[in-house]
């Protein structure tokens, strides 16, 4: 279908008809002249892309010049009469197509029998086949097409949209009466199966448009969802243009521009893939968007690079695309296909009503009269858990009268007190909120957030724009309230109940992100805009600081978890100053969590989900203790001693032997273990007895050791290359490293402690996987020496096209009197064996370590003294340490 106000006009300049028969006519073979002008065609279309001519000019260009060639190849066969045309169908049926396009054609007989055309028709093919023509093709006759119409959607979907290339005419109008609806398909029957075929393509997509690598024909806004409203019109009106659907009522001019527009821009894209790749590429990968959006004319800025802007405009195209896609066909539905049915109205006051559980206004003139009507529908909404959605008219209405919410709109306290009203109902604020994006209304009602709706980040580590990842982060906090999260989020799933005002976390979420984009720390820039939306909204002093301070600190706490050594007393009793009261604490906890699982699906596991939970937990024992009397570290020892001691006694241990093994331990064991491991680690050394054979314990989580993942326990002679060996083993498991604990004692032994889990992010509790991997790492720890290799796998195609810059960072640690090494590195195999290389070069010891990996990047936190125990404090030795991690882990892979 064509859209508005544009008529192709054929050019031509592309394809000089009358000079390519005059050629035809001097060679042997058709061949080489057919191939030469389909290289020419391409390279004057191109050309004009690159200029900048109007893409549709040259998607329609394309098609004018095919249609010639095909007519004039189809002169050049014999065919015995009348019966067959060649027509154009699908996509070149419309007159569209991209440089390799699938050129569609159907070969339509009149009669069922075949046998005359059969030699033609073959010939024909296989020249366009030989010309290098990437032809889709099917040969039916008219009652052929009738049948398989008729049982398939598809089919008939490609057969709405036919032109007559080469043939009678009268074939094509033939077949168009036996596929009229009166026939078969009438549009309601039509409609609701084009619905469920979009339904399910949505579903592969995530119903998402938000998509690190999308595809533009079929992911949610794309190609595909422009031209299911043009069959579904066409179906029912018999249009081929969208204007006539202006005229009919069932679109407006507004919505046929973002129409216009995204289609545009979308073919634009399109043609860019397939020039580039020269294939029939529709995904929009990682390896093409910096190009296509250099090509589109995007310069990177101090704010964002070039390839976030291109993004960005992306974004904002397939999210007009995909409310009016849902729009129009709702509305196609209400309005057309079901018209005449009666459904239950419920009146909710003067200006909204229930009809068919969606709501809707009961008058076109209410947003007019009354503006504030714009927020107290979601305020209904939410207040009415049985309203399933809004009706296509009101969705209307809403999105005609939305550039009414300007600054005096924003400065009304009717209009205030409605939206904190919304946050405060207890209904579902998220799916609210929600709908308030999708049809516009949320960025005009907070230009902030506005400014973040499209705005991404080019990394594998956040894989949705900032819009759509905060409206996910909302999502996760009302996912908290019900009762079937508290068996994946035990803790979030008992706080949120306890949260004295949710209003609160629904505002630090908001807008915990919104800073982005804009240059300088997105968390101070948040909690400024924070700050003033409380002061606007009339909150108290108390309510505004402590909005303010979760959108400053929203990071920390995931930050402290996974970088910091949270066995550490001084570490705690840190954060827990920083925090300040068991309050902040609940409510930063449960926005944090939201938060992970909002930005990566793949970010959650269970280790992930333990760190927090014992941070959250010893936080709240030293607040409840109080700041001004931490835990010593002494105690801190002695307690945990005690306690391991009465476990092992009570299990009928040797206490004896017991003692002595403890004597060879230093405080820090005590430190980094709860009584639950030491209990473990040290029956499993006592019943290991005078083996020379490394010792591998393996367990899975359990409740008693919940650390949400495979904990592998390693008791061995201490040398050297020991870390850098276990990491090299591990790698050639699959198995990634998450925490270690490193431990040696006064007769150098080792106790080290990893967490691993396998690459899919999830703990190995499979028996004979476990046997598995012990019996490996004996193997491989037998004699260390004999190294393990390290990993040359293959990196991934995403991770290839990411430029991380290795940064070492080295600080001190007094309290434990020792370095903390933080290395950010391109994420690639055998990464951390590596790392363990350089520090047996270095005679650096490893004592803990944290290791986290963020999309296509990892920040490792290393805990580490020289051979002696001693700090890295000389300038020059850390250069050096500095200077070789540097040189390695950037070229590693």
């Amino acid at each position: 279908m064509l859209l508005h106000h544009y008529r192709f006009v054929p050019d031509p300049s592309l394809f000089d008809v009358e000079a390519f028969r005059a050629e035809l006519a001097g060679e042997r073979s058709p061949i080489a002249p057919f191939k030469s002008a389909l290289r020419g065609i391409q390279a004057r279309l191109d050309e004009r892309f690159r200029a900048g001519a109007d893409i549709r000019d040259l998607v329609h260009g394309r098609a004018w010049c095919l249609d010639r060639l095909l007519a004039i190849a189809w002169e050049q066969h014999d065919w015995p009469d009348k019966g067959v045309a060649l027509l154009a169908v699908g996509g070149y049926g419309r007159g569209e197509l991209h440089p390799h396009s699938d050129v569609d054609l159907l070969l339509l007989l009149e009669a069922d029998d075949d046998t005359p055309y059969r030699e033609p028709l073959t010939a024909f093919i296989t020249f366009l086949w030989d010309i290098g023509l990437e032809i889709g093709h099917s040969v039916r006759s008219l009652a052929d097409c009738e049948r398989e119409a008729e049982a398939d959607v598809t089919v008939i979907t490609n057969l709405l949209e036919t032109r007559t290339l080469a043939g009678p005419e009268r074939l094509r109008e033939a077949m168009q009466a036996r596929l009229a609806t009166d026939r078969l398909w009438p549009a309601d029957r039509f409609f609701e199966a084009k619905w469920q075929e979009q339904i399910s393509r949505h579903y592969r997509y995530n119903n998402s448009e938000y998509h690190l690598e999308p595809n533009i024909k079929s992911s949610p806004g794309g190609l595909r969802d422009i031209q299911m409203i043009g069959w579904v019109a066409k179906r029912h009106f018999d249009t081929e243009r969208y204007e006539d659907l202006v005229a009919g009522s069932f679109m407006n001019d507004a919505e046929l521009r973002i129409l216009s527009q995204g289609q545009a821009f979308l073919w634009q894209v399109r043609y860019a893939l397939h020039m580039l790749t020269d294939r029939a590429e529709d995904r929009l990968l990682f390896d093409h968007q910096r190009t296509i959006a250099e090509l589109f004319g995007f310069r990177d800025s101090p704010e964002r690079l070039a390839v976030e802007q291109f993004m960005k405009r992306y974004y904002r195209h397939v999210t007009a695309l995909a409310g009016l896609n849902d729009m129009l066909l709702q509305h196609f539905d209400e309005a057309i296909l079901h018209a005449g049915q009666e459904l239950p109205t419920v009146p909710l006051n003067e200006r909204f009503e229930i009809k068919g559980s969606y709501i809707q206004a009961r008058s076109r003139n209410v947003f007019r009269k009354r503006p504030s009507a714009l927020l107290e529908l979601f305020l209904l909404m939410a207040e009415h858990p049985e309203i399933e959605g809004v009706r296509a008219a009101t969705i209307r209405l809403l999105r005609d009268h939305r550039h009414q919410i300007d600054d005096l709109y924003r400065d009304d306290l009717r209009h205030q007190s409605l939206f904190m009203a919304l946050l405060r109902s207890g209904g579902n604020v998220a799916r609210q909120l929600r709908r308030m994006n999708r049809y516009g209304l949320l960025g005009k009602y907070l230009p902030e957030f506005g400014q973040a709706v499209g705005l991404m980040q080019h990394d594998l580590f956040h894989i949705y724009t900032v819009d759509a990842h905060t409206l996910r982060l909302l999502k996760c906090i009302h996912g908290f309230r019900k009762p079937e999260a508290r068996e994946e989020f035990p803790v979030a799933a008992t706080l949120i109940h306890q949260l004295p005002k949710l209003e609160l976390l629904w505002i630090a979420g908001l807008y915990h992100d919104i800073g982005k984009g804009r240059g300088g720390d997105h968390s101070i820039l948040g909690a400024r805009d924070a700050e003033r939306f409380c002061e606007r909204h009339g909150l108290s002093s108390r309510d505004t600081r402590l909005v303010s301070w979760l959108v400053e600190h929203h990071l920390m706490m995931s930050m402290v978890a996974q970088k910091r050594d949270t066995t550490d007393p001084d570490v705690i009793a840190e954060f827990a100053r920083l925090v300040g009261d068991e309050t902040r604490l609940d409510y930063l906890y449960v926005l944090t969590v939201a938060d992970i699982n909002a930005t990566n699906p793949t970010l959650w596991n269970g280790w992930r989900a333990s760190l927090l939970r014992q941070l959250h937990g010893e936080t709240k024992r030293a607040l409840r203790r109080g700041l001004e009397n931490p835990l010593e570290r002494d105690d801190w020892v002695q307690e945990t001693r005690s306690e391991a001691h009465s476990l092992l006694a009570t299990v009928g241990a040797d206490m004896a032997r017991v003692d002595r093994l403890w004597e060879s331990l230093g405080e820090d064991y005590f430190l980094q273990y709860a009584p639950s491991e030491i209990v473990w680690q040290t029956q499993g050394i006592l019943d290991h007895g005078d083996s020379q054979l490394p010792l591998i314990l393996i367990n899975a989580p359990t409740d008693d050791m919940a650390e949400g993942g495979t904990k592998v326990f390693i008791h061995t002679r201490s040398v050297d290359d020991l870390f850098a060996a276990t990491a090299a083993a591990m790698d050639q498991l699959g198995l990634s490293i998450h925490d270690a604990r490193i431990a040696t004692s006064s007769n150098d032994w080792t106790l080290n402690t990893f967490i691993v889990l396998d690459d899919h992010g999830q703990a190995i509790r499979d028996r004979e996987r476990i046997a598995a991997i012990r019996r490996h790492l004996v193997e491989e720890l037998d004699d260390p020496d004999d190294y393990p290799q390290i990993v040359t796998r293959h990196t991934p195609r995403q991770l290839k096209h990411f430029r991380v810059p290795t940064e070492v960072s080295i600080e001190q640690d007094p309290a434990n009197e020792r370095t903390l090494l933080e290395v950010v590195a391109p994420d690639r195999p055998g990464l951390l064996a590596r790392v363990g290389r350089i520090f047996m070069e270095q005679d650096i010891a490893l004592s803990a370590a944290k290791i986290a990996t963020l999309g296509e990047r990892v920040e490792d936190v290393f805990f580490i003294t020289d051979k002696a125990g001693a700090p890295l404090t000389d300038p020059g030795r850390q250069q050096q340490l500095r200077e070789r991690l540097i040189e390695v882990l950037s070229v590693a892979g």
